[in-house]
């Protein structure tokens, strides 16, 4: 009983910060904004305490007065916010959820797939399909493997679907990064299909650069894709993850 209490004291201290919300500043009142700062350097110094691998990509204002929103990449794919009265007393790790959201299906991200090039990928299906999917890869991605065999049979019974595939090899994967590389070198689906089936790979052809691959992790990471398989449909709605063959068909053949 006493540690729960401790735990709740806890909790309610935590949360101090957040009871000024409630609280809608009087006519007259200054903006919080005018008196309290923060910079990326002095977020830095807090995140580093709490993740030690941390580095912090945005500073701003969280949806709750009084609370700072602290945006930090913990490398290997791992994004998340910390979040820091202005007070800089308190710091709480987690998800704010709108009340008003809860019990509701969150809408699908949407990106704008016109910023997408297409000229590192390898094309599977027809080039002048009707509908396109793009999907960010990994050869040594275990859930990419699955997908790959679900895409195959899906082009094997529909000619109006191609798969545009752009490398991105996770940092977990050590063999991953020449594999994609070989494969957006060479452009081969044979090679691509090779990879995914567990079959070796060759090295890197001479001449071929690494340029391809640090661009496809850099766009990855411009749209925020830190797993992989990440698909975009043609109008911009993002799936993260695997899907059976005819769950992907529905959701490709979903209208906007």
């Amino acid at each position: 009983m006493k540690k729960i209490s401790v735990l709740l004291l806890g909790c309610l201290i935590a949360l101090l910060p957040f009871a000024a919300d409630a609280f809608p500043p009087k006519k007259g009142d200054k903006d919080c904004m005018e008196c309290h700062k923060l910079d990326k350097k002095a977020a830095e110094a807090i995140v580093k305490k709490i993740v030690p691998t941390g580095t912090v990509t945005a500073v701003k204002q969280a949806p709750i007065k009084g609370v700072w929103q602290i945006d930090v990449d913990a490398g290997e794919g791992k994004r998340g916010a910390l979040y820091l009265d202005f007070a800089k007393k308190y710091v709480l790790a987690g998800q704010l959820v709108p009340v008003e959201t809860l019990g509701k299906q969150a809408p699908p991200r949407k990106v704008d797939v016109s910023k997408i090039p297409l000229d590192d990928a390898v094309v599977l299906g027809p080039a002048k399909a009707a509908k396109k999917v793009i999907v960010f890869d990994d050869p040594d991605c275990p859930y990419c493997r699955k997908l790959h065999e679900v895409i195959k049979q899906v082009l094997a019974k529909r000619d109006d679907i191609a798969f545009a595939l752009i490398m991105n090899p996770l940092p977990m994967h050590k063999e991953a990064y020449k594999k994609a590389q070989a494969i957006i070198c060479s452009k081969s689906a044979e090679m691509l299909d090779d990879a995914f089936s567990g079959r070796a790979v060759p090295e890197p052809p001479a001449g071929c650069t690494a340029d391809a691959v640090e661009r496809s992790k850099a766009l990855a990471k411009a749209l925020d894709f830190s797993g992989t398989p990440t698909l975009v449909r043609d109008d911009g709605t993002v799936l993260s993850g695997y899907l059976p063959e005819e769950k992907l068909l529905e959701w490709i053949d979903k209208k906007n």
